[in-house]
């Protein structure tokens, strides 16, 4: 039987780690799908607030993409530049 070493088992720990922080991005699209939806429908209701509605939806799904950006960069962190590794003894 083979030993897992400390450095197999933190790579692999890093790798479901990246995978689960990437997940993060199915929040920030659904987030920015509903922001749409809902300001295609307020413009359609509104057609003179077009503008306003716009700039408010845009700003609604630049906070809302920032996590999924976060969750790439901890992703990408995990398996490239990964600081685990430098802990070991």
């Amino acid at each position: 039987m083979t030993q897992i070493t400390n450095e197999a088992l933190i790579l692999a720990c890093s790798a479901i780690g990246a995978g689960l922080a990437v997940i993060a991005g199915i929040g920030s699209g659904i987030g920015q799908g509903i922001a749409a939806g809902y300001g295609c429908s307020a413009v359609g209701r509104n057609p003179g607030a077009r503008g306003d509605i716009m700039s408010t939806m845009l700003l609604g799904q630049a906070v809302a993409e920032t996590t999924g950006l976060y969750g790439l960069v901890i992703a990408l962190i995990l398996l490239y530049a990964n600081p685990l590794l430098g802990k070991l003894s």
